[in-house]
C-alpha cells in the first residue's frame, strides 16, 4: 500500500501458505508479503479441540462453501466449510494428523514428478513435526508443529480397536509409522490441551521478523500479469482497491477451491470458462479447476446399551465447565476429539494399500452437541447414547470440477465435486459398511452394541445400500487437486510447483495434489509448504526484473 515492492507475495495464510511464510522470511534478504482474506485466529474458543464441530458449523473464520447439487446423492448441496482466517482450515478442522500412505507418494514420483516420492516428502514432514512422544525415524523432534498422540480415556475406544484385530485386522499405534494398515488411534495437532494451527505454529514466531509483512482481511481480486509475468496481485481491503507488486514470484496458496478461482479471474485457465464470463484470456491452461477429488463418507450409528458415551459429558452445564477448565489448566474433556480412533483397511486383500478410512466416534452424531438437562423427563440409556463411525473410500476415483460463477471476486465459485460417479467408488463404500457391520459384530462391542440406527439392519443389499448413500453420503472435508502437478497438458504446474506458462507464479497447498492422499489431508498441506521453500531456495525465488 505504501509502494514497497516485495521479493514474494503470498497469497492466502492457510497451512501452505504460513509454512511458506515462514521458511522463506528466515532469509534476511527476502521480503515477505503474506496477503490473507480472513482475519486473526482471536477467538479463544478456537484453541479448544472439542468445539471443532461449532467452528465448521458456524460463520467464524470460515468461507462457508455450498456444493452444486450433487447427481448421485439426491441432487443434494453440501455444506463445504472452508478456512477464511490466518492458519485457514487448520484453524477449524479436526486436528487429525495424517500424513497418507507412502504409495501415494511413490505414485506421484512415478508419473514423473522428481522430489515428490515417499522417501523424500518425509523429509519436510519431519522438518515440521515436533512429536511430544514419538521418538523414532518416522518422527520429528524439532519441528514447529506440535504432534501428540489421542488422550481420550473413553473405554469405547479400546473396544472399537479390539473389534477391529478380533474381525482380523492388525492393530497400528502409529498410522504415520512404518505401516497404515490396522485399527488404532490418529495423532492430532493438539499442544499442552489446545489446538496448534497452522498460524500457530508457523506465523506466530515468523511475525516477529522484520521482513515479514502480514495483510489480513485483504481479498486478492487477481493476480497482475504483464507478458508472461507475475508483477503483482490486486487486492481488496477496507473498501479500497489497490495493486502490490513483486520484484520476484508470487506464491498462490489460497486453496482447493479459491486458487483455482483467482486463476481463472486472472485469464489463467479454459478459455472457454473465462470467456463465458467475460475475461479475457491472458494464458490458455486447460486444467485449471480440473481434477477435483474429495473423500466422501457415511456415517453408520449404534444405540449403546450402557451410558459411557460422551452424551453427557456434553450436557451444557458440564461442557461449560470443561470449557473453563481447559481454557485454564489444559486439561478435560473440552481439550481432546472426539474422533480419537479409527483404521485404514482394504476393500479386497489383493490391493497394495489400504483403500478405506473409518472414523469411531463414541456418540452419536445428531447427539453429539451442547444441550441442557431435563429434570422432569426420563428416557432411556438407548435413546441419548450410541457411537458413530463414518467410512468411506480414501482413493477416489470420481473427478469433479471448481468453475467460476462470474468475473466478480466476491463471488463464490461453482462447486460439482461429482461424489460417487465412479461405480468403482460405490462398490469400496459399499465394501466398507458391510466390513463395519463385520468389526461391530465383534465380542469386543457385546457389552455396548445396541441395534443399527442408521441405516439399519434391515437396508442390505446393494441396491438398498445405494439408494441409502443418495440421501446419506456426505464430505470429510478434504478436497484437492484442481490445480494439478505434472507435465502434461492438463497440468498447471511443474514438480516445482511453478505455473506452467507464467514466470514467477507458483501454486502451493491442496489443490496442486495429482491423486489425492490416504486420509485426512492437513499433514500434506502443511508438507506441501514445506516443498515450496524448499524449491525456492534451492534457486532462490526468481526475479522478475
Amino acid at each position: 500500500m505504501d509502494g514497497t515492492t516485495y521479493d514474494v507475495i503470498i497469497v492466502g495464510g492457510g497451512s501452505a501458505g504460513c509454512v511458506a511464510a515462514n521458511r522463506l522470511s528466515l532469509n534476511p534478504n527476502c521480503s515477505v508479503l503474506l496477503v490473507e482474506a480472513g482475519g486473526r485466529d482471536r477467538n479463544p474458543l478456537v484453541r479448544l479441540p472439542m468445539l471443532m464441530g461449532k467452528l465448521f458449523n458456524s460463520g467464524i473464520y470460515n468461507w462457508r462453501y455450498h456444493t452444486e447439487p450433487v447427481e448421485r446423492l439426491n441432487n443434494r448441496s453440501l455444506y463445504w466449510p472452508r478456512g477464511k482466517v490466518l492458519g485457514g482450515s487448520s484453524t477449524i478442522n479436526g486436528m487429525i494428523y495424517v500424513r497418507g500412505n507412502r504409495h501415494d507418494y511413490d505414485r506421484w514420483a512415478q508419473s514423473g514428478l522428481a522430489g515428490w516420492s515417499h522417501e523424500e516428502v518425509l523429509r519436510s514432514f519431519l522438518r515440521s513435526e515436533s512429536h511430544k512422544q514419538r521418538q523414532d525415524e518416522f518422527h520429528g523432534r524439532a519441528g514447529e508443529l506440535t504432534v501428540c498422540r489421542a488422550r481420550g480415556v473413553n473405554p469405547l475406544f479400546d473396544a472399537f480397536i479390539e473389534a477391529g484385530q478380533q474381525a482380523g485386522y492388525p492393530g497400528n499405534d502409529d498410522f504415520n509409522g512404518a505401516r497404515q494398515e490396522g485399527f488404532g488411534r490418529f495423532d492430532f495437532t493438539i499442544r499442552n490441551g489446545r489446538r496448534w494451527s497452522a498460524a500457530s505454529a508457523f506465523l506466530g514466531p515468523a511475525m516477529k521478523r522484520p521482513n515479514l509483512t502480514v495483510m489480513t482481511d485483504a481479498h486478492a481480486n487477481r493476480i497482475v500479469i504483464s507478458d508472461r509475468v507475475a508483477t503483482g496481485v490486486e487486492v481488496s481491503q477496507s473498501g479500497r482497491k489497490f495493486v502490490v507488486k513483486t520484484a520476484g514470484e508470487v506464491v498462490v496458496c489460497a486453496g482447493t477451491v479459491n486458487s483455482p478461482q483467482l486463476l481463472m479471474l486472472s485469464g489463467i485457465g479454459p478459455p472457454d470458462e473465462l470467456c463465458r464470463h467475460g475475461i479475457d484470456v491472458v494464458h490458455e491452461l486447460d486444467g485449471v479447476g480440473r481434477n477435483l477429488q474429495d473423500h466422501v463418507d457415511c456415517v453408520l450409528a449404534y444405540e449403546c446399551t450402557k451410558p459411557v458415551t460422551l452424551y453427557g459429558d456434553l450436557r451444557a452445564d458440564r461442557l461449560i465447565w470443561s470449557v473453563v477448565k481447559g481454557l485454564a489448566t489444559g486439561s478435560g474433556t473440552a481439550t481432546t476429539f472426539p474422533y480419537e480412533a479409527g483404521a485404514f483397511v482394504k476393500s479386497r486383500p489383493d490391493l497394495v494399500a489400504p483403500d478405506i478410512q473409518l472414523h469411531f466416534m463414541p456418540a452419536l452424531e445428531k447427539t453429539a452437541n451442547l444441550h441442557f438437562p431435563n429434570p422432569f423427563r426420563k428416557t432411556s440409556v438407548e435413546i441419548n447414547h450410541g457411537f458413530s463411525i463414518r467410512v468411506g473410500p480414501i482413493n477416489p476415483e470420481s473427478r469433479g470440477s471448481i468453475r467460476l460463477r462470474s468475473s466478480d471476486p466476491a463471488d463464490p465459485p461453482e462447486i460439482h465435486p461429482n461424489y460417487l460417479a465412479s461405480r468403482s467408488d460405490r462398490d469400496v463404500m459399499l465394501a466398507g459398511i458391510r466390513i463395519v457391520r463385520d468389526v461391530v459384530a465383534q465380542a469386543a462391542f457385546d457389552h455396548y452394541r445396541g441395534r443399527e440406527i442408521h441405516p439399519g439392519s434391515d437396508i442390505d443389499s446393494d441396491r438398498e445400500l445405494n439408494e441409502w448413500l443418495r440421501s446419506a453420503a456426505m464430505t470429510t472435508f478434504h478436497p484437492v487437486g484442481t490445480c494439478r502437478m505434472g507435465n502434461d497438458t492438463l497440468a498447471v504446474v511443474d514438480e516445482r510447483l511453478r505455473v506452467h506458462g507464467i514466470r514467477g507464479l507458483r501454486i502451493a497447498d491442496a489443490s496442486i495434489m495429482p491423486l489425492i492422499t490416504s486420509g485426512n489431508t492437513n499433514a500434506p498441506a502443511m508438507m506441501i509448504g514445506e516443498q515450496l521453500a524448499a524449491f525456492m531456495a534451492d534457486g532462490q525465488w526468481q526475479s522478475n526484473v
